[in-house]
């Protein structure tokens, strides 16, 4: 399995997916034009993408596609709770393009997909899991709070894509982002702090996760180097360090992200 990050903040966000037989997006919040060039650098035809996987409504996570698919003939799986939404904001799809779950796991080729509801302000939100061979990898980003299930439900990735998206101080004392912002972004409903996901990473050591991929960093309220540090205390206060037991690295709102590989 390889995995690839293409894009990730409140401006597009899209993680490329691929198996021996599968190729997939999760997400395609960045423009057509943005999406063909970034898979260009992979040497990916978009006419080889099998499907994109929708996590929800908001733009930053369906801008491109509509317009890709179209062009391209993909699929398109959502859960069956946003499609009404889907339909006035994608425009004019084929019917056999358009595919609904409803938190069963289903498959594409070699590839198991799995669901699992998330809470954030949206008509629904959910993470996926991508199963190959045994071998997992998990995404969860625009999510208020985590909750036992979905560290169960991430425990035993291989690779994880987390949001790490606000610092907490830097957010409460950020002049430009008004109260009703600022409590919307904090809320169970918001997106997750460096702090939070910091504990989060905490708890899945020891569950054959190698690799955290931080994501969706808001660009006025967190850094790259403020997210890292962050989790890299708490393995530290919890006397893990992440050279020996796990590699941290950061999502980029305007450039690929490195490319990971899975292995039997």
């Amino acid at each position: 399995m390889r995995i690839c990050v293409l894009g990730s903040g409140s401006k597009g966000n899209s993680t490329y997916i691929e198996t021996e037989n599968s190729k997939i997006l999760i997400d395609a919040g960045l423009s057509k034009c943005d999406l063909e060039r970034r898979l260009s650098l992979l040497n990916i035809n978009p006419y080889d993408i099998d499907a994109i996987l929708v996590t929800h409504e908001h733009s930053d996570h369906i801008k491109g596609v509509g317009q890709f698919a179209r062009k391209y003939k993909n699929k398109i799986y959502a859960h069956n709770q946003i499609w009404n939404i889907l339909e006035d904001k994608l425009g004019d799809l084929s019917c056999s393009q358009q595919i609904e779950f409803n938190g069963n796991d289903f498959y594409i080729k070699d590839m198991v997909i799995q669901s699992f509801d998330v809470d954030h302000d949206s008509q629904h939100c959910v993470g996926f899991s991508v199963i190959e061979n045994n071998k997992k990898f998990s995404i969860a980003t625009d999510l208020g709070h985590i909750t036992p299930e979905i560290t169960q439900r991430l425990s035993d990735s291989e690779f994880i894509v987390l949001e790490s998206n606000h610092d907490i101080e830097k957010l409460k004392n950020n002049p430009h982002y008004p109260p009703y912002l600022k409590n919307r972004v904090l809320s169970k409903y918001g997106h997750l702090s460096n702090d939070e996901t910091a504990k989060t990473i905490t708890q899945l050591l020891g569950n054959n996760t190698r690799g955290i991929i931080l994501a969706h960093l808001s660009e006025e309220n967190n850094t790259p180097e403020l997210a890292i540090q962050t989790v890299r205390n708490e393995l530290i206060k919890n006397q893990v360090t992440s050279k020996d037991e796990m590699y941290i690295d950061v999502a980029h709102q305007d450039h690929i992200g490195h490319i990971y590989k899975i292995k039997d």
